[in-house]
């Protein structure tokens, strides 16, 4: 028996066709999916794209694969792309980006063109498919700053537990999941750990989002005996918490959406230049203004290339490696030796009068508490003195 299941994208007023052989994956119905394991599904072969024919295979142009090695995109491949019920949930997340996200779709792809030959990269020297250069682009919109409600945060919306697990600091002057460089290289290491760990795509990226220990729970609760694949996720879907079960088809519209904007009302907008910097050494804590003006650009430029130092400023008490315009390192290096020590930080000095608390000067000044503290990190805020001296850096009073 063949079954065909159709997509129609509104704005191209087209039909796109899929035809899936009737004896495709088998998935245990809703109701028996609590008290019976699923068995083991073996996935047809299918060449990428077949599942999805609007999907088309990824190609890096400024990329070439490896002389000889297979380019299948083995997320794009996987046969669970025929499954009609997959579809169906697929296709509501189309409808999710082709409306509801519209406001804010083109400032996602516009973004996307300054890191994604950053991730491409990563992914190709892993071998990881191709298609997971647009995971940033539902996890964070490519945004170095995005920070969710859980406190994720960057552009692969890292949790601070598992970055520091994968050597990215997450202090109170620097937080390295910001970093597009080593959080593209983490994360890259991360999504190739977890396929090698749960053998399919679908179930590796319910662990990226979801983390790997509640994955394996469900796994081992509901489906001790199946052999891992992506057609399991599927047929274990209620049992994964809501944002868990859509990350997949959400990831798979977006891709839909992407590689034909026209057919659902965007127009390609003009990427954003790839991030470009040299590398210059400061050797003590400095403001964005002081650096900025060493650099001969403006504090968005230094804000900008530098999404990890959210504070304002570099570290304190010990050398950081800052990035500036490229073309500009010799340039900084000698204005910045010209600078004075005692005016590398633009800062406001406070003395603490009495019945003051921190909440009582943050707000005077316009700043979190916390800020205030980790610019001040041996202030006790229980023992405040009178007429002790706190730092504000005025950048921290935008």
């Amino acid at each position: 028996m063949i079954a065909v299941a159709a997509f129609r994208p509104r704005a191209a007023g087209s039909v796109l066709l899929v035809v899936v052989a009737g004896t495709g994956c088998t998935l245990i119905p809703r109701q028996e999916a609590a008290r019976v394991a699923p068995l083991p599904v073996a996935d047809p072969a299918v060449d990428v794209g077949v599942g999805l024919p609007f999907l088309e295979p990824l190609h890096v142009a400024y990329l070439e694969p490896p002389e000889g090695e297979d380019q299948v995109d083995e997320l794009l491949a996987s046969p669970m792309l025929r499954d009609p019920e997959f579809q169906a949930a697929v296709a509501g997340w189309v409808d999710y980006w082709e409306n509801a996200a519209k406001p804010w779709f083109p400032d996602f792809l516009r973004r996307m063109g300054a890191f994604e030959q950053t991730v491409d990269s990563a992914l190709m020297e892993r071998g990881l498919p191709a298609s997971l250069r647009y995971l940033p682009l539902i996890e964070s919109g490519y945004s170095p700053e995005a920070q969710s409600h859980a406190s994720a945060v960057g552009l692969w919306q890292f949790m601070s537990v598992t970055a520091r697990a994968h050597g990215m600091r997450v202090e109170a002057f620097v937080d390295e999941r910001r970093n597009p460089f080593k959080s593209t290289v983490a994360a890259a290491d991360y999504l190739s750990a977890l396929h090698r760990r749960f053998e399919s795509w679908f179930l590796a990226l319910a662990a990226y989002n979801g983390g790997p220990t509640r994955a394996q729970r469900i796994l081992r609760q509901h489906a001790p005996m199946a052999q891992p694949s992506d057609s399991v996720f599927w047929a274990l879907r209620q049992h994964w918490p809501r944002e868990t079960r859509d990350f997949v088809p959400k990831l798979i519209a977006a891709i839909v959406v992407v590689q034909d904007p026209g057919a659902y009302g965007y127009e390609s907008p003009p990427p954003d230049p790839p991030f470009r910097y040299a590398a210059v050494q400061v050797p003590e804590a400095t403001t964005f203004d002081v650096l900025a003006r060493a650099a001969e650009t403006d504090e968005e430029e230094i804000r900008r290339l530098n999404p990890e130092l959210y504070r304002g400023f570099t570290p304190p008490g010990r050398a950081y490696e800052l990035r500036v315009p490229e073309g500009q390192a010799e340039v900084f290096a000698a204005n910045y030796a010209a600078i004075p020590a005692g005016e590398r930080m633009t800062v406001v000095e406070h003395a603490v009068q009495q019945g003051e608390t921190l909440s009582h000067i943050a707000r005077r000044y316009g700043v979190s508490i916390r800020d205030l503290q980790a610019a001040n990190p041996d202030v006790r805020p229980r023992y405040l003195s009178v007429g002790a001296t706190l730092t504000v850096p005025i950048l921290l009073t935008r």
